[in-house]
């Protein structure tokens, strides 16, 4: 006896194709983002694209703030992260160029940043490239790190009967 037409059918629909629905969009951090090395180190390397992306574009007559405003919606597709993550990857790089200016600037989301960046923007575009420039460099070095897969070393101990 056949199921009643109205029964659903066990027959998946096919898998959507890449040519019509485009590529598929990358993938999140394996839980919270901060705790996840690897995903971390997507978003330091997201971070490093965008200063350069940002470099190359200040002869575009486009501002500071817009070039690092646009990042979250071309997260996924040049970045490499989600699109909910961009804003992150536009505070850091927003943090880095203010701080290579040599201004305190405190939080990320902070009022420093904005003021930083104002003051910035009223520069020549070749002094602003310098700063991201500066900014990507300095960047680059601080690598983020990978944690210990096991526990935390502890110090080590003084050698007993000597002293100073």
């Amino acid at each position: 006896m056949s199921p009643p037409r109205w029964f659903p059918s066990h027959r998946r629909p096919p898998p959507p194709t890449t040519a019509v629905h485009g590529p598929p969009p990358p993938p999140g951090p394996n839980g919270f983002w901060l705790t996840d090395p690897d995903f971390r180190d997507r978003l330091h390397s997201a971070t490093l694209t965008l200063l350069d992306i940002v470099e190359d574009c200040l002869n575009d007559d486009i501002p500071l703030t817009e070039l690092l405003d646009g990042a979250r919606d071309h997260a996924e597709h040049m970045l490499g992260i989600p699109s909910s993550y961009g804003v992150l990857v536009e505070a850091e790089a927003a943090a880095q160029i203010v701080q290579a200016a040599g201004l305190d600037v405190g939080s990320p989301f902070g009022l420093g940043i904005a003021q930083g960046l104002a003051g910035i923007e009223q520069l020549p575009v070749e002094q602003q490239q310098q700063l991201v420039r500066a900014a990507a460099r300095r960047y680059a070095i601080t690598a983020p790190s990978h944690p210990a897969s096991g526990p935390a070393a502890s110090p080590p101990r003084p050698t007993p009967g000597r002293s100073r």
